[in-house]
């Protein structure tokens, strides 16, 4: 991901897209990878079916990790983003792009059950 991030880039700084503002973000830039399911909620969900070492196969999905700045992932916390969403001062204090954080959560959850079949296909 910061591989490509940097190639985004073109002078050797990481260029990301803030996955719920949609805002640029570059290296310097106070922003941390961000699982849009948190570990917890992927292993709450998949833990009588999974092994630990599989639910982080999972967690660590493409389509589970995104870069955010980290203000939001730190006020976000485990919180389901459904969750932090229905506060309104959330989203107006941080700028929250609601369709774009909505594209990412489908896109989140179709990853997940893509590597969960994945997963269980191998079996």
């Amino acid at each position: 991901m910061h591989q490509e991030a940097l190639v985004r880039g073109g002078d050797g700084v990481a260029l990301y897209t803030d996955c719920y503002t949609g805002e640029t973000l570059r290296g310097g830039d106070r922003y941390d990878y961000e699982h849009i399911r948190s570990s917890e909620e992927v292993f709450m969900t998949y833990r009588d079916q999974l092994s630990n070492a599989e639910i982080a196969e999972v967690v660590n999905c493409p389509e589970n990790v995104a870069v955010t700045l980290r203000t939001i992932n730190q006020s976000k916390g485990k919180m389901r983003m459904e969750n932090w969403l229905a506060n309104p001062c959330n989203v107006l204090n941080y700028n929250i792009n609601e369709t774009l954080t909505k594209n990412a959560l489908v896109n989140a959850d179709k990853g997940i059950q893509k590597k969960v079949k994945e997963i269980m296909s191998r079996r």
